[in-house]
């Protein structure tokens, strides 16, 4: 049975990213996998990686948490909201302080070389937008997406990464979301 981890970076519970983590759990029930979650937004902790990686800050007990999930879980499913071209700041905070050295990758000696820790498990991200997605993808090289595929998940491992990009969210009507929410749900039920 494959476990999956989704992983909600919308600080705004009433926002539509939440309404496509739920249509992505609905799937993934559905289809007999096991579940868990971590809403980013309800989590206590410092985003600011304070002294870089000078000086190791302790994690807080959500932290902690939060990493046991990403290590039981076999698939990661991000979704995040793209602002200003990137991610929400608490999301980046997330990663800031949890994708450390010596947990999702190490550095290897005197070498500019390093391991991968999180190899063995794959992700998805899933990423809405003011904008189509192809838009945000040819005009302005998707930043968000890159930062977080290329420059932290295969980073550290996990592979392969797909993309989908939901859009344009502030013109759509109550139709149009729906179609979107069937596509995630079924994105769940095929556990993609």
């Amino acid at each position: 049975m494959k476990k999956i981890l989704i992983i909600n970076g919308h600080p705004n519970k009433d926002s539509f990213n939440f309404g496509i983590a739920k249509a992505y759990k609905d799937g993934t029930l559905q289809s007999g996998a096991e579940v868990q979650e971590i809403v980013i937004a309800d989590l206590d902790f410092n985003p600011n990686l304070q002294f870089g990686y000078q000086k190791r800050m302790e994690l807080e007990p959500d932290l902690i948490n939060a990493w046991e999930k990403i290590k039981w879980a076999d698939h990661l499913m991000w979704i995040h909201p793209v602002w200003w071209g990137g991610l929400p700041a608490i999301t980046k905070g997330f990663i800031d302080r949890l994708f450390l050295p010596g947990l999702a990758f190490k550095y290897r000696e005197n070498s500019v070389w390093w391991d991968k820790l999180l190899k063995g498990k794959t992700a998805h991200i899933i990423t809405t937008l003011d904008q189509p997605g192809f838009y945000y993808r040819f005009f302005f090289g998707r930043p968000s997406v890159n930062q977080l595929r290329k420059s932290v998940l295969e980073f550290c491992g996990i592979q392969p990464v797909k993309v989908t990009y939901i859009g344009i969210i502030k013109t759509s009507d109550g139709k149009q979301r729906q179609k979107w929410l069937k596509k995630i749900k079924l994105l769940g039920v095929k556990q993609k």
